[in-house]
């Protein structure tokens, strides 16, 4: 007689307690809660804080630190990366060149959508809160913010040396990002000009740009925590009136995402003769994946695959346009947020922004946009705004208490661009597939491309491959590419 032991099931936690969304949304209310505890503790956050407020404050520094440390090298390796495939384009110049000039131009558009939302929702007005005692009071530089962009050394690295109270010296090293983009820029363009001589440097650089999105999703997992100590430490700080004024930020930024994504480019694409509808159903598969994974980078293969096979732009031109945007390209990331958190931390601390500093945010969101590296949260290109600008970098850790939140539309917005401006230079420049930019859906992801060849340059040779049942067109590509 045999008997068997019943073995009991491990228990998992339900669908929706899994969620990154929901995740987020604990870790705000979280936070939330312990800051409005470390409040009533006492003691002085800034001079005297108390070990919940100090536990809230190293949480959320570190993993503000942590996102920082990805930046420098997945921009420069993406950047690298995506000049690299113009190796593929017929007309590569031309075709970098208008995709640059539609980035400006979406950029220059969304950034001032932001500036006026930022002065009509005044969301940083009435909280009568003290100017910070390390504000200078000097406004931003023209000259030095465009000086700035030339690198000192090949990284773009800056140290500088401080004394402390005790005598002791501290010397602290930080990164240009614009700087890193600039080198970036160069070697790939090098890269291009050696040829054959540089494909092992590319591969090699590939491999690393790999690496380094499997280690940014191990970030982007850590952000419920980052959340619980960024807001913990904002409510602690600055006291629940900072609340209503952070809900009035998130407020605008929304609102201006939602002008950006349901009024703009609906509006570019239908003065170029595309139908408005078909762009929205062959790109919403990869906003939808934006919002939840609040990643450019992340999200890229996909968006890729959606500006190739729903909205017909050759693979060619995407695999150089798409990269390249998901980390400079950031509508909602680089030009809506950074000009509505200027605008706000300059009334949350009772500073008067004048024109030239209007026009500087202007300037630093159109050149600067690479900053944000395709990372989730816009850490990078909040700091170099407000120290442009000269207001105090105090407002960086305020803001990031609500930064996951704003970043799923921010990121959503970023990647419906990316997918916009090749389809619109593909169009303008006569390489756009009409036929399959408006093929049927049929309630699936992808537009059945059987028929019809995304790569115009590939077109003739894969007309010779023969056609089998359910083979698919990408087997089929990756044939006549061999």
């Amino acid at each position: 007689m045999t008997s068997t032991a019943t073995t009991p099931k491990a228990s998992k936690l339900p669908r929706w307690a899994s969620s990154f969304g929901v995740q987020i949304i604990a870790g705000l209310v979280l936070g939330l809660v312990l800051g409005l505890f470390a409040r009533q503790l006492g003691g002085d956050s800034e001079t005297d804080p108390n070990g919940l407020v100090t536990m809230l404050s190293t949480i959320g520094s570190s993993y503000v630190s942590i996102l920082k440390a990805a930046v420098v090298p997945l921009i420069f390796t993406a950047v690298v990366s995506s000049i690299a495939n113009l190796r593929e384009v017929t007309n590569a110049a031309r075709l970098a060149w208008n995709t640059l000039l539609w980035f400006a131009i979406t950029s220059l558009i969304a950034v001032s959508v932001g500036i006026v939302l930022g002065l009509v929702f005044q969301p940083g007005a009435g909280t009568d809160q003290a100017t910070p005692a390390d504000y200078s009071g000097k406004s931003g530089d023209w000259w030095a913010f465009l000086v700035g962009l030339f690198p000192s050394n090949f990284l773009g690295l800056g140290a500088t040396t401080k004394a402390a109270e005790s005598g002791a010296l501290t010397t602290s090293v930080s990164f240009n990002v614009l700087q890193i983009l600039v080198i970036a820029i160069v070697i790939g363009i090098a890269a291009l000009k050696v040829g054959k001589a540089a494909d092992p440097f590319l591969k090699l650089n590939g491999s690393a740009l790999a690496v380094i999105q499997k280690v940014l999703w191990w970030i982007i997992r850590l952000a419920p925590i980052g959340t619980v100590g960024l807001i913990g430490n904002a409510v602690a700080s600055y006291g629940w009136s900072t609340i209503g004024s952070l809900g009035k930020f998130s407020i605008a930024i929304y609102v201006g995402l939602a002008i950006i994504l349901f009024v703009v480019y609906p509006v570019l694409i239908k003065s170029h003769g595309l139908s408005i509808k078909a762009y929205f159903s062959g790109v919403w598969p990869a906003v939808q994946l934006g919002f939840v994974s609040r990643s450019s980078i992340g999200t890229l293969p996909l968006t890729q695959r959606v500006t190739e096979r729903n909205l017909g732009v050759p693979r060619a031109y995407a695999s150089f346009a798409v990269p390249l945007g998901a980390t400079t390209k950031m509508d909602g990331c680089a030009a809506i947020y950074p000009a509505v958190a200027a605008i706000f931390v300059a009334q949350f601390f009772g500073i008067q922004l004048d024109l030239g500093q209007y026009l500087l945010i202007v300037l630093v969101s159109v050149l600067g946009s690479a900053a944000t590296a395709g990372t989730t949260g816009a850490v990078v290109m909040l700091t170099l705004t407000l120290s442009t600008l000269g207001l105090p970098l105090a407002g960086v850790g305020l803001l990031l208490a609500v930064d996951p939140i704003l970043d799923m539309g921010r990121t959503a917005v970023n990647v419906a661009g990316q997918a916009l401006v090749p389809t619109i230079v593909a169009k303008r420049q006569g390489i756009l597939n009409e036929k399959l930019y408006n093929a049927p859906r049929n309630g699936n992801p992808f537009a059945d491309d059987s028929d019809e060849i995304n790569d115009a340059g590939d077109a003739a040779a894969l007309a010779e491959v023969p056609a089998s049942s359910g083979e698919d067109i990408d087997q089929k590509r990756e044939t006549v590419n061999a």
